[in-house]
């Protein structure tokens, strides 16, 4: 059997077609073409989906409770990973039903970092972060551009708002993996892939670090802290 998680999934699809692969972690099984569908994957892959394009309208709603002005947000999305792409254009249809302006920074290596942030218009309100491997190698250059033109971001992991970043809202990867081993025991007592359904999150967590927003002159409402995982101070 085969474990995997991410931007890995679609290249160890191809290399087999009998050994069992479960991934922990997918953004969307279905658009990247690893499954049939969610209820029959069918072949000899299954696991656990992030769900990412559908999640991407309730990071907004998140972000415009903290920015009520929020009119344009810019999204910077790694246009080299099909993954990705899918998410940014969920965040624009779902910016588009709230009536915000969306603007692309589109980045396929570190180098593309600086130059998007120097080009960022001065009426962007906020940064969405789509999060890939390329992102992730990069998150303290990423961070640090968002602080040097002081936006409100929102990331789909913790680890960004620990490093400055504002605002995260996304599926518990831990529970995720911890789920995801449960269906590596069903296949080990010979259950086949075809036959498992993909798995939705369950648990999401919503993290605000408040020195950031401080820092930004943003106030976060209690109703707000009242519903978040986990505040940083």
């Amino acid at each position: 059997m085969i474990v995997t998680f991410g931007t890995a999934v679609p290249i160890v699809k191809p290399a087999t077609t009998v050994i069992p692969v479960v991934f922990a972690i997918a953004t969307d099984p279905v658009g990247g073409g690893l499954v049939t569908s969610l209820a029959k994957p069918g072949g000899n892959v299954t696991g656990l989906s992030l769900q990412a394009t559908d999640v991407a309208g309730k990071r907004i709603e998140i972000l415009r409770e903290v920015v009520p002005g929020l009119r344009r947000l810019a999204i910077l999305t790694n246009v080299d990973n099909p993954a990705s792409v899918l998410e940014m254009r969920e965040v624009e249809a779902a910016a588009g039903t709230l009536g915000v302006a969306v603007s692309k920074l589109e980045i396929r290596q570190a180098d593309d970092i600086a130059p998007v942030f120097e080009g960022l218009s001065a009426k962007t309100d906020a940064l969405y972060v789509v999060i890939d491997g390329l992102v992730n190698a990069n998150r303290t250059r990423i961070i640090t551009h968002v602080l040097g033109v002081r936006l409100p971001s929102i990331f789909g992991t913790r680890d960004y708002v620990q490093a400055g970043g504002l605002m995260s809202y996304g599926p518990n990867f831990p529970d995720m993996f911890r789920r995801a081993a449960a269906v590596v025991d069903k296949i080990l007592r010979g259950t086949r892939p075809a036959n498992i359904p993909v798995e939705q999150p369950t648990k999401f967590d919503l993290v605000i670090n408040l020195t950031t927003a401080k820092v930004l002159g943003l106030t976060v409402s209690p109703a707000l802290l009242a519903r978040t995982d986990e505040v940083i101070e």
